[in-house]
């Protein structure tokens, strides 16, 4: 089921008519207060946001949700399509961003990449969990757990977690990330981002990472220890 949120009651009723086409079930919200009495009562597989809306707007939904380890998949549509719009959104918890005005195709194929997303498809045997220090996560099922509780990841971070730790010490470029993970070149900028949410959740200290290393003009490492 997919959660659509729009002021723009035109728009809501056109992405519904089109989203229940190509075989998705779509309820849809007029603004923030609607969408939290939606979510009151259901579980929906992903989020539609438009980030322009009067009051609470998409932004602040999506930080909100995820201050409440909500990780609901999150789709943000906006007017502004610029790059720092597109981290703004990456950096608020969104696993994409949408630009309007768009081609109801397009958002169709970023649904259903983002909804097969977490975790990605393995290349070769299964992998073992991974320990990180006092925690233990395992790439099958996108599940970073601590002796007494199961620590929440978003979509993206997850895909992003498993990624690298199924090539534990092998760097990875911000391209061949993005390639895996099905994101185009706005997407290798978000990359950045994720790590950082990472590291709040895997790192004692995110400024000297002990896992999750940087190797300045390559990319990104995942060394495993405890």
């Amino acid at each position: 089921m997919i959660l659509v949120v729009d002021d723009d009651a035109r728009l809501r009723g056109l992405l519904q008519r089109y989203l229940s086409e190509h075989g998705f079930r779509a309820v849809t919200a007029e603004n923030a207060a609607d969408a939290r009495d939606r979510l009151r009562f259901l579980q929906p597989d992903l989020l539609v946001l438009d980030v322009m809306m009067p009051g609470e707007d998409g932004l602040a939904i999506t930080e909100s949700l995820r201050r409440e380890q909500n990780d609901t998949p999150v789709l943000l549509l906006t007017a502004r399509g610029g790059p720092e719009d597109r981290i703004a959104g990456f950096e608020a918890g969104a696993d994409d961003y949408l630009p309007k005005p768009f081609d109801p195709r397009e958002l169709v194929l970023r649904i259903r990449a983002m909804l097969r997303r977490a975790p990605p498809p393995q290349s070769g045997p299964p992998a073992g969990p991974v320990q990180l220090g006092a925690l233990v996560f395992d790439p099958d099922r996108g599940e970073l757990r601590g002796d007494s509780q199961t620590t929440r990841l978003t979509g993206s971070e997850a895909a992003l977690l498993a990624l690298l730790a199924r090539k534990p010490g092998e760097v990875l470029s911000r391209e061949d990330i993005a390639a895996a993970l099905g994101m185009d070149e706005a997407g290798e900028r978000a990359i950045d981002v994720q790590v950082t949410r990472l590291r709040r959740k895997i790192e004692t200290d995110p400024k000297e990472p002990r896992f999750l290393h940087t190797v300045r003009g390559r990319g990104y490492v995942l060394k495993p220890g405890s």
